[in-house]
């Protein structure tokens, strides 16, 4: 009854107050609380985060491949941090820990999970907006103000942190450890508890919209995947980030308030500093609770966009849906109980790391169950081809290779020797890190046209994909060699040790992929900016899919709908059902109507789907009616 009211509300209020509302250029723009544009405002900003971490990872990559070459270009633009043309050993650090926290956190997190979150959850499951616009609207704020500040680290007199991404104790803790241990990570655990907030308000609105703002016949049972992968990975945010929040906030403590949560026996330049009692082992719990269900909130929204984009373009139903939400379930729950893979080497009690080996092999099963029905999907469909299709495809690709390594690094017995090789770095850059940018591209090729009422380019799309699917491959599958024969990451050169010179070739092979891969996103850029303003316009439904968001009109209006919004009767993935005519059917037509010349043909065709649906809809009720 509630979801009914709150509907009910919802068309009053969309009809009373949405039809004579002027927005200005800051309502409508800049403080917009429409869910649509604060998606595209997550969508550019991550976008403009993913190519500053770009850049900054060819960066160091150059260092790696040419580690004895002096480069005065560098020196032109890096200043102090690449004195005589090389990269500061220091500054290298720093470009390292920048570049995987923006990944992880802004691109991959807020950029994706914001961007589709936001521009789906109300248009799929049939709301006028999220739960609280104005929550949603600070949520990308904070997320906005957190990019700048981490930016801003970079202008700081002795750099940006340099501590890992992780920020592991004592580096992080002690403002004397090295120079990005000062105000550079000052700043970056000021911008994370700002990256926190935002993640928390945006989690509850998801959680809030799906739970209470569907409307009239969306049953769970009838939500797209995409839906449960948001709301899912809400709900892991909303447990899990707040643990983090309490370990920098103990970490504040620790810098800058003398105590000693992290800090035990510590010796800097042959003084003995007042700390004792502390460990830093417990960061690594904290972060580590939050760091596992963090991956699972980097690719579970990946893993609903690919599903998704997969079914529509295979013109088939998805296999065994039921199988894919329990596993998106079992996911969820398995993440917090397997964070403990991460610190085999820290002397934990090896009963507790078998424990955690057990769990996280576990966790294989859902993730397979989830890979064999993708397959399944795929297998004798009638596939189309597109841009959202290819890097739907190589997102499983992706997933099944870098996950297959996962087995290896969950056993602990192997784990101690693999451990903070580059073989770790092949692995998640693989399983998470592209896997993860490809469900993203993914999403952005196929809900391009409801974001901005055009196409991109399909060629550039094709181009852009081969070179960046070929790219990734290239830069990180020789990786896994380079860890198995003992190679550490994070080095700043390798060439001072006989036994890793070998891999100088390697290194070089990996810098020239990731540059061509680097211009590949420049094709992207181009598309994606190109096709706002001069793409091809696109009909209401371009690509004759089933769910609800393509039965809004084209042009956005705050409300999606202009009238009352539509009623769902079936579930979001009829396609190519024996007895029809037309292969989709879309979840407003009820199952009495399921040949083909009982939907509206304008709807077919996507030229006047919301009259025609009107038009439908009134026949439907004089018919039930009658009978």
């Amino acid at each position: 009854m509630s979801t009914l009211a709150v509907q009910d509300h919802g068309v009053v209020h969309h009809e009373e107050g949405h039809e004579h509302h002027h927005d200005t250029f800051l309502t409508k723009y800049i403080f917009s609380q429409d869910h649509k544009m604060i998606a595209k405002q997550f969508l550019i900003t991550g976008i403009t985060m993913a190519f500053i971490a770009m850049t900054l990872s060819i960066l160091f990559r150059i260092q790696l491949a040419y580690p004895d070459k002096t480069f005065p270009l560098l020196q032109t633009l890096l200043g102090r941090f690449a004195p005589d043309g090389r990269l500061d050993p220091n500054f290298y650090l720093s470009l390292v820990t920048i570049h995987g926290t923006i990944m992880v956190f802004f691109v991959l997190t807020a950029g994706l999970s914001g961007t589709f979150s936001n521009l789906l959850i109300p248009l799929q499951v049939g709301a006028r907006d999220m739960a609280s616009p104005f929550m949603n609207m600070l949520s990308y704020w904070f997320f906005f103000i957190a990019c700048v500040i981490m930016l801003s680290s970079f202008f700081v007199q002795k750099g940006p942190a340099s501590g890992g991404w992780t920020v592991y104790p004592p580096l992080s803790a002690l403002p004397k450890a090295m120079p990005g241990s000062g105000e550079g990570m000052t700043l970056w655990l000021i911008s994370m508890i700002c990256f926190i907030g935002s993640s928390l308000m945006g989690g509850i609105n998801y959680v809030s919209t799906v739970l209470n703002m569907r409307t009239k016949g969306m049953d769970l049972w009838k939500m797209p995947l995409t839906i449960w992968a948001f709301f899912l990975t809400a709900v892991l945010g909303v447990l899990a980030f707040p643990v983090l929040v309490a370990g920098v906030v103990l970490l504040i403590f620790d810098r800058s308030f003398g105590t000693s949560f992290y800090l035990s026996d510590i010796v800097i330049a042959g003084q003995v500093m007042p700390f004792e009692g502390g460990s830093p082992i417990l960061f690594q719990h904290l972060f580590w609770f939050l760091g596992h269900p963090e991956v699972y909130i980097v690719i579970m929204p990946a893993m609903g966009i690919a599903s998704e984009v997969m079914s529509v373009n295979s013109r088939k139903p998805i296999f065994g849906y039921h199988a894919m939400v329990y596993s998106l379930i079992g996911i969820t729950v398995l993440s917090f109980i397997v964070w403990g893979h991460h610190m085999f080497v820290t002397g934990m009690n090896p009963f507790l790391g078998g424990v955690f080996m057990i769990t996280t092999l576990i966790i294989a099963v859902p993730s397979a169950v989830k890979t064999f029905n993708w397959l399944a999907t795929l297998w004798r469909g009638n596939i189309r081809f597109t841009p959202a299709m290819l890097f739907a495809i190589g997102m499983v690709s992706f997933f099944i290779s870098g996950g297959l390594t996962g087995i290896f690094l969950g056993n602990a017995a192997l784990d101690i020797n693999l451990h903070d090789t580059y073989f770790v770095v092949a692995h998640f850059h693989l399983v998470m890190g592209s896997a993860a940018i490809f469900g993203m591209l993914c999403g952005v090729y196929h809900w391009f046209p409801k974001m901005f009422g055009r196409l991109m380019d399909t060629k550039l799309g094709f181009l852009h994909f081969w070179l960046t699917f070929i790219g990734a491959y290239l830069v990180f599958f020789p990786m896994h060699f380079m860890g198995l024969d003992g190679v550490p990451r994070r080095y700043y050169a390798f060439t001072e040790f006989e036994s890793m010179k070998q891999w100088l070739s390697v290194n070089v092979f990996i810098t020239w992929s990731a540059i061509i891969a680097g211009l590949a996103q420049v094709a992207f850029l181009y598309n994606f900016v190109h096709s706002i303003f001069w793409g091809e316009k696109t009909t209401q439904n371009p690509w004759q899919a089933n769910t609800l968001e393509w039965t809004t009109p084209v042009e956005h209006i705050h409300g999606n709908w202009p009238g009352e919004i539509p009623t769902v009767y079936r579930w979001p993935y009829d396609y190519s059902k024996p007895g029809n005519d037309s292969d989709f059917i879309p979840q407003i037509i009820p199952f009495s109507q399921t040949m083909s010349s009982n939907i509206p043909s304008d709807f077919e065709d996507n030229t006047g789907g919301l009259e025609a649906q009107s038009k439908w809809s009134s026949t439907q009720k004089a018919n039930e009616q009658v009978k």
